[in-house]
């Protein structure tokens, strides 16, 4: 079963910019999510790739992450790719961005307990590296426990998804932090916290505002997000964003390092590997599906 959303909650997320669900996947399936996401984060999966890398922190081997997150889990654990949130957040962004949406990336977030760091205030299509291709985003934020403002639950600015982008930086000004922060003009008093049972959804547009407070329990908030976008178009207005230029993170320095890594030979033996993983992965999850396991 996919999920279908009804007529009033489409009309919501367009004019509101978010949208919350109570449930997006089982009960059984977010255990099992949990149990992947402790794994992938205890071993730091993707660190030398530039995958797994602190978002608010100096990301520094030595030291303990304030925000950890891992870009495209899925490299690392190829069974996330047989899930119902999958199936039902690919339904949902069809229905709110049109038939052509696509899977675009996801990643995962871990808020450790006691001192798990706030998530700055941001739009997600400040993120944006590909100037000259215009496309609508939306994200799909599944928690993997309860969601509380406590322990870091999404907080929206309603209506923020009509306006424009607004002035970024990155974090603190420190240009090797991942993170982006708002510098705009906005009313973080107008926020509205969006709260959520383990295995619910908070779905938002890449132009809504949006942040999380510290992680003050005594539990981490764990978080796995896919976002999705509508077929791209060039745009000639489309243009690298200004707090973008020049930026440059230790984990986009592994990343380049890893891609250099043995030379255009170790280049082509990465790629073989990482198709050979890629295809076992899809036949094993076909085989699960025709057994019905």
């Amino acid at each position: 079963m996919t999920t279908t959303l009804s007529d009033e909650q489409i009309a919501s997320f367009r004019e509101r910019g978010y949208l919350q669900l109570d449930a997006i996947t089982s009960a059984e399936e977010v255990e099992r999510l949990r149990g992947i996401f402790d794994r992938l984060f205890a071993e730091r999966a993707g660190w030398e790739k530039g995958r797994s890398f602190d978002l608010a922190g100096s990301d520094e081997a030595d030291k303990t992450p304030v925000l950890p997150q891992i870009l495209n889990p899925i490299e690392f654990a190829p069974e996330l790719g047989d899930t119902q949130f999958r199936v039902n957040a690919l339904a949902i962004a069809r229905q709110l961005l049109g038939p052509t949406a696509e899977p675009w990336f996801e990643h995962a977030i871990f808020k450790p307990a006691h001192f798990g760091a706030p998530t700055p205030w941001h739009q997600d299509e400040a993120h944006r590296y590909d100037p000259g291709m215009d496309y609508e985003q939306l994200s799909i934020w599944m928690p993997l426990q309860p969601a509380t403002v406590e322990n870091g639950c999404m907080q929206y600015i309603p209506g923020s998804n009509r306006g424009p982008i607004l002035e970024h930086r990155s974090l603190g000004g420190d240009p090797r932090k991942s993170a982006l922060e708002c510098i705009g003009d906005f009313d973080s008093a107008a926020a509205e916290p969006c709260p959520l049972p383990p295995g619910g959804a908070a779905i938002h547009h890449c132009r809504t505002l949006h942040g999380a407070s510290a992680n003050t329990t005594d539990i981490p908030r764990r978080a796995y997000i896919l976002a999705f976008r509508s077929a791209p178009v060039p745009s000639a207005n489309r243009e690298m964003y200004p707090w973008l230029v020049g930026k440059t993170t230790p984990a986009a320095e592994r990343a380049e390092a890893w891609r250099k890594r043995g030379g255009p030979l170790g280049r082509g033996a990465r790629r073989i590997g990482e198709f050979t993983r890629s295809f076992a992965g899809k036949v094993k999850r076909r085989v699960r599906r025709i057994l019905g396991n």
